[in-house]
């Protein structure tokens, strides 16, 4: 009976597994002692997104979407952000160590029948959640009011910015934001230190039970596929000693997400989800310093966000990263130019050219 029902969970875990290939980004929470608190995470496509660097004082003026049924805000905190394309936040840490994190999740519904409510795009979600929340429960508390709904507009190619959110902030709580068949799902508790990307999250949380059984210094799944990333990265995050160096619990983050980066070169036809890594990051929670690392580049770069002026009025400052010719490395505080903010792409052609 026993070998039965494990043979049956084998099975269903491997249909899960199988059904849901899905993008190979992985982010990851650092919890350690000291403080210690380090989100890593993956950004992995089919094509190339350039990516730019801009540090975002508070005060800001902002709207989600460009039509007259939106939400509107002014900063609160200030940010570093990563900005796809030059149009669209992919992740970001403001100034009180909050971090926010956009994966893509295939399968995402945000609308819903006859929805009235005010919209936001995703090119501007984590934007939004960066310039007014302190800590992840702050945002959670506002986010499950579910006051408006999302857009999302299609990439480059023609797939839908369906995207899942994850958030961490300076004591290691996370949350986990979903929007399943038009309704928010949330996940919240320090436990939950790690996402990838399809299944839905519930699923992700039954797959790695199950390999926890098995025990990770056994066998751990290899391949690209986001389940098996889940596992690893759940595995090695809980395996780093906590009471470590900054130096170390640092490199302990980099060394799981360079575990679960994809080479460059390698894709599957049909799901832009199993792609090639094009760039990782860390952000250093305690001393407010984000780190950022191209595959195509032989360094590390960072920009330390406890450097940066940003009170109300300061300039908004960009590291153009999408026409750099240079090997940069090193921190770039001081290569950032003066500049204005992103123009957020609430509507791309089909036929633009990036």
């Amino acid at each position: 009976m026993k070998t039965t029902t494990r043979i049956s969970l084998i099975a269903a875990v491997a249909a899960i597994s199988l059904a849901d290939d899905a993008e190979a980004c992985t982010r990851v929470v650092y919890v350690g002692d000291n403080n210690e608190v380090i989100t890593g995470r993956t950004l992995d496509w089919k094509t190339p997104i350039g990516t730019n660097l801009y540090v975002m004082p508070r005060g800001m003026e902002r709207e989600g979407y460009d039509e007259s049924n939106t939400i509107k805000w002014t900063s609160k905190y200030g940010s570093v952000v990563s900005v796809g394309y030059d149009v669209g936040v992919n992740e970001g840490m403001n100034e009180m160590g909050l971090v926010c994190n956009l994966l893509y999740l295939p399968g995402t519904i945000y609308s819903r029948p006859n929805d009235t409510r005010p919209y936001i795009s995703t090119s501007v979600w984590a934007q939004y959640v960066l310039d007014n929340f302190a800590t992840t429960n702050d945002a959670v508390e506002e986010l499950k009011k579910d006051k408006f709904q999302i857009n999302a507009p299609s990439m480059p190619g023609g797939n839908a910015t369906t995207l899942h959110m994850a958030i961490s902030d300076a004591t290691g709580n996370s949350a986990i934001v979903e929007y399943i068949n038009g309704v928010i799902s949330i996940h919240e508790g320090v436990e939950y230190q790690v996402m990838t990307n399809a299944p839905i999250y519930n699923k992700q949380l039954a797959i790695n039970e199950y390999w926890q059984h098995i025990g990770g210094m056994k066998m751990l799944p290899g391949t690209n596929n986001s389940s098996d990333r889940f596992v690893r990265a759940s595995f090695y995050v809980d395996a780093l000693p906590k009471n470590v160096s900054h130096q170390m619990a640092l490199a302990g983050v980099f060394g799981i997400i360079n575990n679960c980066s994809v080479p460059m070169g390698i894709s599957t036809p049909d799901q832009p989800e199993i792609s090639s890594t094009q760039w990782r990051s860390v952000s250093d929670q305690k001393d407010k310093v984000y780190y950022f690392e191209s595959t195509l580049s032989p360094a590390i770069i960072w920009i330390d966000l406890s450097k940066c002026n940003l009170s109300k009025g300061a300039p908004v400052l960009k590291l153009d990263l999408i026409n750099n010719t240079k090997t940069l490395v090193g921190e770039m505080n001081k290569l950032m130019v003066k500049s204005k903010p992103f123009t957020p792409m609430f509507h791309i052609p089909k036929d633009m050219k990036f």
